[in-house]
């Protein structure tokens, strides 16, 4: 779903918004579903002892006429030591707004959603683990109507 709106943060009258629903299927410390994790000689270290938490986030990366490279945040997560890494999330909506700074969205066939990730450890460096698996979304070619009520 995409609206065309009035933008108040720019100097533009109107820009695309888009409305993503999405489902998450992925097991973070078993690598299943195309999501990499962090091997040492065959034992797996995701959360070892160095590691507080991570966090998880989704992303929409694209490109317009205007800009090569777009990438926008739609949803994201702490997942603590002790949870279950396992995430089945269903009909999901986008936890922050999916503003393009134009009219990028209309017709865009190669939106690619990316489940990336940080590991946030209790000491030391933020290292950056991307998701292999990714999904391409085309945008329709009309906008939706607001509803007047």
């Amino acid at each position: 779903l995409r609206k065309n709106v009035e933008d108040f943060t720019g100097p533009r009258e109107r820009s695309d918004l888009g409305f993503v629903t999405f489902d998450i299927t992925a097991d973070i410390l078993n690598g299943k579903n195309g999501l990499q994790t962090f091997w040492n000689k065959n034992t797996l270290i995701i959360f070892d002892w160095n590691v507080k938490q991570l966090f998880l986030y989704l992303s929409a990366e694209y490109s317009t006429k205007n800009n090569a490279l777009n990438q926008v945040v739609l949803w994201d997560k702490i997942m603590l030591r002790g949870d279950n890494p396992k995430l089945s999330l269903k009909d999901m909506k986008s936890k922050y707004f999916f503003f393009d700074d134009g009219n990028g969205l209309k017709g865009n066939r190669n939106i690619t959603l990316t489940l990336s990730w940080n590991v946030v450890p209790n000491a030391g460096i933020l290292p950056l683990v991307t998701g292999s698996g990714h999904v391409s979304v085309p945008f329709p070619d009309t906008y939706e109507t607001t509803k007047s009520y």
